[in-house]
């Protein structure tokens, strides 16, 4: 089982993708874009150092007893070691990134790989029903969990 992303401001839509991972497999290769590839590929808003994101995933992986299934890897390249590695036999999703996952299993078939299992897990909606993403939360019009800032309104499920 692998999924991969910045996993910046780790949010409720992050550790839902992470949970699924879980659920579904014994061991999961867990892909950290490195500070490097995050110059290659800006983001719209700033993005914590590695080494934070890092961090701020070992304790939530503690906090939910995975981190003796998880292997944490840096990652330069969008593909990470899915283009390579042919162990790896399913890939966590979200809506926005699955276009992304049927690229990999294109480029794996093309290498004479198994195309990966896809898991797609649907979007954490915030509160007033938009999606919960890291750009809201920076731009603090929503909290980590969805709520709305300035409200005590529990989020979307």
């Amino acid at each position: 089982m692998v999924l991969g992303g910045t996993f910046d401001s780790l949010h409720k839509g992050h550790k839902r993708l992470i949970d699924t991972a879980f659920e579904l497999g014994d061991r999961v290769l867990l892909g950290l874009t490195t500070d490097r590839m995050l110059n290659a590929y800006p983001k719209t808003h700033a993005t914590s150092s590695y080494a934070t994101r890092r961090d701020e995933l070992i304790i939530y992986l503690r906090d939910r007893a995975f981190l003796s299934r998880v292997e944490i890897l840096p990652i330069d390249d969008p593909y990470g070691p899915t283009l390579t590695d042919e162990d790896i036999e399913a890939l966590i999703a979200s809506r926005n990134t699955v276009l992304r996952a049927a690229e990999i299993n294109r480029v794996r078939v093309g290498k004479g790989l198994k195309p990966l299992d896809l898991v797609v897990t649907e979007i954490v909606l915030a509160a007033n029903g938009l999606p919960i993403s890291t750009t809201r939360i920076r731009k603090e019009t929503i909290d980590r969990d969805g709520l709305l800032r300035g409200t005590r309104r529990k989020p979307a499920q």
